[in-house]
């Protein structure tokens, strides 16, 4: 059973505080992972204060890209920096993490369409690796590099990967309604529109809506939930919202 888990900015960094390391709550999820027995994984986190910032300063987002060599670089080095520290978290809890730099394989054309060859990761899996990807710059025709987001990977590896379940292990305890509780289950977006806003501190990927709608359309059981129900979702569990 392969399984995607990805592990939000919002949850491992101090997102209103530039390039700061939550390092407690990441040694948090490191050590749920490392506890767990899940057969087939693969790791994505996104970019909280490391990323995020540095896309903000260069005018960078899935859309709009730059040929500033530069800024492309401060925003992927940032991402490798905070690659580094979840690696390091994950093998310290027994995990045999590598990273795959999206940056170095994925593409995009001119439509906006991404390309994430898959056959690295294929092989590490294989290997007995847990491949660890990021939210990333990527090369697109025609604009330079735009954004690659992290639920973006996670949508493209589930498709590719043919995966059976997608976690989000997010900052919230999963989707909330007007009033602020978890809505259990999603099947349908316009059901939930109304409720679903965007993130409160700087991100240049979208909110809750884009990551709702785009589980909606790949069609694989999806969880988001908080920190807190981590192990249960590796453990098989649905916690927080299913979309499905």
């Amino acid at each position: 059973m392969t399984t995607i888990l990805k592990l939000g900015g919002s949850v491992i960094t101090e997102k209103d505080v530039p390039e700061t390391v939550d390092s407690e709550a990441l040694a948090a999820a490191a050590g749920a992972i490392g506890t767990a027995d899940v057969e087939d994984l693969v790791v994505v986190h996104g970019g909280g204060s490391f990323g995020h910032h540095h896309a903000e300063a260069h005018a960078v987002t899935a859309t709009q890209g730059s040929q500033d060599a530069t800024g492309i670089y401060a925003i992927h080095d940032a991402m490798g920096r905070l690659d580094d520290h979840v690696i390091e978290a994950l093998q310290g809890a027994g995990v045999p993490a590598v990273p795959v730099h999206p940056f170095s394989v994925a593409s995009r054309n001119a439509d906006g369409e991404t390309t994430l060859p898959t056959d690295t990761i294929e092989r590490l899996r294989a290997e007995g690796f847990v491949p660890v990807l990021f939210g990333d710059v990527v090369v697109q025709a025609g604009a330079g590099a735009t954004i690659l987001s992290g639920d973006e990977i996670v949508v493209l590896l589930a498709r590719s990967l043919a995966a059976d379940r997608i976690g989000l292990c997010s900052g919230v305890p999963g989707v909330l309604d007007e009033s602020g509780a978890v809505i259990d289950r999603i099947a349908d977006f316009s059901a939930v529109a109304g409720a679903l806003g965007g993130s409160e501190a700087t991100d240049v990927t979208g909110g809750m809506a884009g990551k709702v709608r785009a589980l909606l359309d790949v069609g694989t059981p999806a969880s988001i939930f908080g920190p807190g129900d981590l192990s249960a979702f590796l453990a098989g569990e649905n916690p927080g919202t299913l979309i499905e």
